[in-house]
């Protein structure tokens, strides 16, 4: 007896999507009807959902609506809806524009910078345990880095470049941006209150714990997926995960002892991490499965092809 990984129903006989490898019910078999993020995978020139797997879907225009169908407002007897359009080509690569918008924050941290100086700067992009009022740095504090360690910027990009689609592609854009925001705005206050609440106020900054959160939950789907480290080792990916784990409640049992080195948020890693992992195994218990390889160059646009790793 399995559950339906869309509504929860027992089902003595389900049915395995080949697109996400979930299992569903009679009901939601198809991959319009149980928004399967695979679907995003799809070159549809015009812009619009039409799969033709289920004719029970239709846009008024007659065309099947697909997964548009599901979406609030957009639903039967609602307008139709393309998905084209300037904003066309987030759908499936939000992992890159998040890796865009770092870099652009990154050269806007700069430019701060050089026009109002370390107080600008600081008011823009760092979270800060006492200017918690400062609401617009919960968020631009995830996409900001150390201006002076290049190797922030870089490792987190190398990070999300590779490990970011992999995980869009199985839960979808809107999920994937969800948890990215959520945990690195989660992470950041963590750090900073719980410096706070210690007398030692402190500023945070930078996409790891969103970054760690992603890797938390590809971890949960598949542990032995191969990960390259340095680019030249292969490696298990739980091994990394607990490599990193272990690094980091190490730093906040331990200050003073830095084993990574610069200065890093080690709390704030810490509550990425675990995020990422709770949020793994909810997907793991309503059927949601790891990648089996990890490829690049597979976001959806122009030319996207995919590639292994």
């Amino acid at each position: 007896m399995a559950k339906c990984a869309r509504c929860g129903r027992d089902e003595s006989m389900p049915y395995t999507c080949r697109y996400c490898g979930g299992t569903f019910c009679g009901d939601h078999r198809l991959p319009e009807n149980h928004a399967c993020p695979g679907l995003e995978d799809w070159d549809d020139p015009k812009g619009v959902f039409d799969s033709g797997f289920d004719d029970s879907v239709r846009h008024p225009e007659g065309r099947s609506g697909g997964l548009l169908e599901q979406v609030p407002g957009i639903g039967a007897g609602g307008p139709v809806t393309r998905t084209g359009g300037p904003l066309g080509y987030f759908r499936g690569n939000v992992a890159y524009t998040f890796l865009a918008l770092m870099w652009v924050t990154f050269l806007l941290q700069w430019a701060a910078i050089l026009l109002g100086g370390g107080a600008l700067h600081d008011a823009l992009f760092v979270l800060h345990s006492d200017r918690l009022v400062y609401v617009w740095t919960w968020v631009t504090s995830v996409f900001a880095h150390s201006p002076i360690n290049f190797f922030h910027i870089v490792g987190n990009s190398i990070v999300l470049y590779f490990f970011g689609p992999v995980l869009e592609r199985r839960v979808g854009s809107t999920a994937f941006a969800s948890l990215f925001l959520a945990a690195g705005v989660v992470a950041g206050l963590g750090q900073v209150l719980a410096s706070a609440a210690m007398g030692d106020p402190s500023g945070v900054l930078g996409a790891s714990g969103a970054i760690l959160a992603v890797m938390g939950v590809i971890t949960v789907l598949n542990p032995n997926l191969t990960v390259y480290l340095y680019f030249l080792l292969p490696v298990p990916l739980w091994v990394i995960t607990i490599g990193y784990a272990v690094l980091s409640v190490a730093g906040v049992l331990t200050p003073e002892v830095n084993v990574l080195g610069g200065n890093p948020a080690h709390l704030a890693h810490l509550s990425g991490l675990v995020i990422g992992l709770v949020y793994g195994e909810y997907l793991r218990r309503h059927g949601a499965q790891g990648p089996a390889e990890l490829t690049f160059g597979a976001g959806r646009g122009p030319g996207g092809g995919r590639r292994r790793f």
